[in-house]
Order: C-alpha cells, then structure tokens, then sequence
C-alpha cells in the first residue's frame, strides 16, 4: 500500500486564534461598526494575562524569557536523564545557556514543560480555575463568531482526513485508508511568538491534542524559511506534501521559497479563507495545485 504523507503547517495568532487582532482591534473594525472594538480588547487583555501568569506559574518562564529556542527538544542532547522528582529549579543557579552545564539545566526545563503540556491544563488548575477558563474560550468564541472552535474543528478534520466532522477523531496524526493509498495528516505549528508562551496558547486555546509540543516551533530567532526547512528535513520522504497556512507574509514568502502550497488567512467577514469558511475542499484544491492530486483537482467549487 502507497503511502502520502500531508502535513499542514499552521500559523498561530490570527489563524488558529485571534488575539493581537482583538487587542488592536482590527478584528472588530473588519466588522465595520457591528463589533464592540472595546469588547474584543478587554477580552484580549483577560487572555494576554492568563498566558503570562501561566508561563511564570507553571513553565519557568521569568527564569528562561530569554533563552528563546526555535523547538521543545532543540536541548534534549544535553539532558541526562536525571530524575527531576526533587530537583530544585529555583536553587540550581541557572544562567544563560552559554556553557553545557547551564544548557543541561535549560533542558531540564524543557523536559518538564513538554511534560506538563502532554498532561494537559486539567493537571495544572484546579475546577474553579478551570471553569474560569473555560468561560473567557467560550465568551471569546461567541464575539468572534465561533472562529476558536471552528479552527478547532477544522485541524480535527484535517486530522481524520475527512469533509465531515462527525466523522473526525482528535489525534496527534491522523492515518485515513483511501482505496490503494494510506493518507497520513499531520499538523504542525510555525508561529512567530516566543516558543514557551506559544505552547502555553495552545493549552488555553484547546490545540494541545491535536498539535503536540514536539511540532510547535517558533520562528522568533530563526525565521520561518528556517522553520519550514527543519519541517521538511524531519519529514523527508517523497511522498510527503506541504501545505502552509497563515495570515502573514513571513509565512507565504517561505512557502513559496519552499515551492509549498499557501493559503492566506483573512480576517474580513465575506472571506472565505477564515474561520468558520476554509474547508478541505479549498485546502485539497491548493494540494492539487502544486502536487497534482488526483483525488483533489475537482474539489473545488
């Protein structure tokens, strides 16, 4: 059996979320004059606080704010494997990475990070906190016209492979049998912002089980041409497509350095490449574009 591996590599912030276009409030003006632009920066703000009390809470971050790596395991070769049940992390000195000593312990933290992330929010907050949570997603949801759990749904379905939701399965890769061929879908995170707040977005915007810490990368340092070089090493087959969406031109300029499909994201209600509106339909018909795919080409409407 053939096997045709896509991998959907996703923007965050006004794609999969929305938050700087809520606290700018460019999102509300989209809407010319229907949205209540200081409703969307309140809530803005309410999100940036959580994520900023999460990362210095629970993700070490007043301690590493500044030794801002491009992926999760970019330190593990340094990490010995040591038993952190009853390490201190406030006492071990930490300094800037600079030496292999400081590295290890950097990747200390990253090992326990990675961990609590697979664990999930519900590990970390107790109900109280977690219905707090749980009511500024679903408040966010309804101002923006359910754009979190549409993007939600649409990497469920870009998981499972298939037009109908009720037919997708939450997986961190999804495996779809089509006649001869077995399709594998892998989503994958390219995002701008520094990488342990963007790992903290995911948990609190609900992508931890469909996006694992091992494929959110961040472009902060790097670049995303970079990025989306280390993607295409790591899945180096030739039966292996790429797909990037985003609303940025970063992302479309090394997409197309990278001769990858792109999809612009667009904030303006009558836009079809937004959230709800973009559909596999749209994303196979860009596949078919650049790799010909048979089973896409008529998708399209």
């Amino acid at each position: 059996m053939n096997q045709i591996t896509k991998v959907y590599i996703w923007d965050m912030d006004e794609t999969l979320i929305l938050l700087k276009s809520l606290l700018n409030g460019t999102y509300a003006e989209a809407f010319n004059g229907i949205k209540d632009v200081q409703k969307g920066l309140e809530l803005g703000k309410m999100w940036e606080k959580h994520i900023l009390q999460i990362c210095d809470d629970c993700f070490f971050y007043e301690q590493i704010e500044n030794c801002n790596k491009p992926f999760i395991e970019s330190m593990s070769k340094y990490d010995d494997g040591r038993d952190l049940s009853d390490y201190d992390f406030k006492q071990d000195g930490f300094s800037p990475p600079h030496d292999d000593l400081n590295k290890r312990k950097l990747a200390y933290r990253h090992r326990v990070i990675a961990n609590k992330y697979k664990q999930g929010l519900h590990n970390l907050f107790d109900k109280e906190m977690m219905a707090v949570l749980d009511a500024l997603y679903n408040t966010t949801d309804e101002y923006t016209d359910r754009w979190l759990s549409s993007a939600r749904g649409f990497l469920e379905q870009c998981l499972a492979g298939d037009e109908d939701p009720a037919l997708s399965q939450t997986a961190t890769g999804g495996i779809v049998n089509s006649n001869d061929t077995r399709i594998r879908h892998i989503n994958v995170l390219v995002t701008s912002g520094s990488l342990i707040p963007s790992l903290v977005k995911c948990l609190l915007f609900r992508l931890d089980n469909l996006i694992p810490y091992e494929n959110v990368y961040s472009s902060w340092d790097v670049g995303k041409l970079q990025c989306f070089q280390w993607i295409k090493e790591r899945f180096n087959d030739q039966n292996v497509r790429f797909c990037a969406i985003g609303d940025g031109w970063e992302e479309c300029e090394a997409a197309q350095a990278m001769k990858w499909p792109f999809i612009k994201v667009d904030l303006r209600p009558s836009s079809s490449h937004r959230f709800p509106g973009l559909t596999l339909r749209t994303v196979g018909f860009y596949f078919s574009i650049v790799y010909g795919d048979p089973d896409s080409e008529n998708d399209e409407e």
